[in-house]
C-alpha cells in the first residue's frame, strides 16, 4: 500500500515530508525521484551555515514511517483570500457574519 502511494507521489512530482523511523528524523520538502525495488530515492534541500545544500538520498522502504504532503496554505492574519470572479457560485467563499449565528 505504501509502495503504491509513494509511486503515485513520484509520478505526480509532488513535494512531501517523510519521516525515517530508523533515524528518527523528518525530511521536509522532499521530492521522490525514483522507486526501485525497496529503495526510494529522495531529493531535498537544507540550510546549513549560510549555504543551501541539495541532497539526494536513497532510503529503504521499510525505514519510512510516515509520508505527508501540504494540501494548501492560507496566510495568517486578517487577509482576504483572492477569489476568481468566474468561479461557480457553489465554490465561492461566503462571508460569515458573527451576528448571523445568534438567530
Amino acid at each position: 500500500m505504501l509502495h503504491r502511494k509513494l509511486y503515485q507521489l513520484c509520478c505526480d512530482g509532488r513535494e512531501v515530508c517523510i519521516f525515517l523511523r530508523d533515524q528518527q528524523r523528518w525530511i521536509d520538502r522532499a521530492q521522490i525521484l525514483d522507486i526501485e525495488g525497496d529503495l526510494v530515492t529522495l531529493r531535498y534541500e537544507s540550510d546549513e551555515e549560510d549555504e543551501i545544500c541539495a541532497w539526494e538520498e536513497m532510503v529503504r522502504l521499510e525505514s519510512i514511517g510516515a509520508v505527508s504532503q501540504k494540501l494548501a496554505s492560507i496566510p495568517k492574519g486578517n487577509v482576504e483570500p483572492l477569489v476568481c470572479e468566474d468561479c461557480p457560485e457553489e465554490e465561492k467563499i461566503r462571508k460569515i457574519h458573527p451576528d448571523s449565528d445568534r438567530d
